[in-house]
């Protein structure tokens, strides 16, 4: 089942990171703080999850503002804007388009104006899987696009906000049994966070508290930067409402857990804590666990940074082979929308990372990496360490082969592009002109995460979907941009929100 046209896991373009998560969401409740600095240094966290586009919206209790761009976080926010939003609660957001292009339109939070006048503004992190089915149903209830937004995130705004005669709280639980997929989101009135995580909780949702208020994130590390401690997770099928009366919860479907295993691979921090597991220690055991399985006959194991780092650590411990750093990566090569010259192009991977040529001189390596997709960037690698002096090339994948695209939020390529779905362990090897090639078992993969393996969603390797897909020609990540053709009637019109300065009631401010 195709993909769209999604990026892969690696590229060798360079504006194009490693594995592609939908997003990362944050909230804050906080009386008295500068709600849009703590939701900007907990995006700040969350940057690796979304590289497209960042937004905060602010509510002071009269109106709700957002603000957002195309960009890094960075990029996006400075004081001076920071300082103009004001308010006692916040929801903001890191973008990885996997519904709906790359524009200024996609950019998150979205926002609606309900019925009876209310701002609502959401992030989500996710990617559901009846979007079009959704869409036919919102426009023949006479329910338009805003802004020719085209993402899922924005039709369940859109849903909640469609209901006269209910609370943003009563409408939600109304809406939240109607979506099918994966979605963690945050969203905000002008008086209450809100926070919702779908009934197999594949992506990840924490709940933190602050001395005088409440955060929710995506990952733990986003409540560390901001000082919040960790309360819990927000269960699957949960629905929290935080406001002055404090926090009150209720479920708006039965929980069954299935967590994605990608996040312990890559895509989550490795300080960030999931399901009471650490995400580096997890990635340490893989390594070790990589290295019983498949040991090599070699005189240095080397990571491909940052995400091979701590599996090849567990490597080097599991196989007593020294480890060593082979390459350097430029931590300054994030996302950028400069298209690299033809001759930087040839160059590739070099842009991110460049061989250590005195430590691999003359060594048989073993190369520690997350996954291999297309295997382009593994080629490239490969390629490079031998003109650096290698000997021998064993590279070792902390993940299972990647055969199947993720419906779930992570932006692999289609099935047929994927290196692993058109050949074995031997003609991947070959293709990439490794000495040797060996990926973790599933079982060894699992283990390491210490989930039972009947809560973790392992689809990309085995094609086992736990959340029921539609047609294929409904799964792209275009789906709601042929709106005149496939989905009936989501035409993307604004609906009952205006462009206008910052500050404004009920304002969507672009800087």
């Amino acid at each position: 089942m195709p993909r769209g046209d999604g990026r892969l896991t690696h590229d060798l373009d360079p504006s194009s990171p490693g594995p592609q998560d939908a997003c990362g969401v944050f909230g804050v409740w906080a009386p008295g703080e500068e709600v849009a600095k703590l939701t900007y240094f907990g995006l700040y966290a969350l940057q690796h999850r979304g590289q497209e586009a960042a937004g905060i919206a602010v509510s002071d209790g009269a109106s709700v503002v957002v603000y957002k761009d195309l960009g890094l976080v960075s990029q996006v926010f400075d004081e001076a804007t920071l300082g103009s939003l004001r308010g006692h609660l916040a929801v903001g957001h890191t973008r990885y388009s996997t519904t709906g292009a790359s524009t200024w339109e996609n950019a998150q939070p979205t926002f609606r104006t309900t019925e009876a006048g209310t701002g609502l503004a959401l992030c989500h992190n996710g990617n559901l899987v009846n979007t079009a089915e959704l869409a036919t149903k919102a426009a023949d209830a006479g329910v338009a696009g805003v802004f020719s937004a085209t993402t899922d995130s924005d039709l369940i705004t859109s849903l909640i906000a469609a209901h006269q005669d209910l609370s943003v709280e009563a409408a939600a639980m109304e809406v939240l049994p109607q979506l099918r997929g994966a979605f963690s989101i945050t969203f905000m009135d002008e008086d209450t966070l809100y926070a919702a995580r779908d009934p197999q909780g594949v992506r990840p949702l924490v709940l933190g508290r602050l001395e005088h208020g409440w955060v929710v994130a995506s990952e733990t590390a986003a409540l560390d930067i901001v000082g919040a401690s960790m309360v819990r997770e927000v269960e699957p099928g949960e629905l929290i409402a935080i406001d002055e009366n404090g926090l009150r919860s209720q479920h708006f479907a039965v929980a069954e857990p299935k967590g994605c295993v990608f996040e312990y691979v890559y895509l989550a921090r490795p300080d960030t804590t999931i399901s009471g597991r650490s995400v580096h220690a997890a990635r340490v055991e893989i390594g070790r666990r990589l290295a019983k399985e498949h040991p090599a006959d070699a005189d240095l194991v080397i990571p491909v940074p940052e995400s091979g780092t701590p599996a090849a650590v567990g490597y080097a411990e599991a196989s007593g082979i020294p480890y060593g750093l082979g390459l350097v990566k430029n931590s300054y090569v994030g996302r950028t929308f400069i298209q690299p010259s033809q001759t930087i192009r040839q160059l590739g991977i070099r842009l991110k990372l460049n061989p250590l040529r005195d430590v691999i001189r003359g060594k048989r390596l073993v190369v520690v990496d997350d996954s291999i997709v297309r295997g382009n960037t593994q080629r490239a690698l490969i390629r490079m360490l031998r003109e650096a002096g290698a000997l021998e090339v064993h590279v070792r994948i902390s993940s299972p082969p990647v055969k199947w695209p993720c419906f779930y939020g992570i932006d692999f390529a289609s099935r047929a592009e994927l290196v692993a779905n058109g050949l074995d362990v031997e003609g991947v090897r070959a293709s990439i002109n490794a000495d040797s090639l060996a990926y973790v078992s599933e079982q060894g993969l699992i283990a390491a995460t210490e989930q039972p393996a009947n809560r973790l969603c392992t689809a990309c390797f085995t094609g086992q979907y736990p959340i029921p897909l539609g047609e294929s020609e409904v799964l792209g990540k275009h789906v709601l941009e042929v709106a005149g053709r496939a989905v009936s009637g989501w035409t993307g019109q604004q609906a009952g929100s205006a462009l206008v300065p910052g500050g404004a009631e009920d304002a969507l401010t672009r800087p």
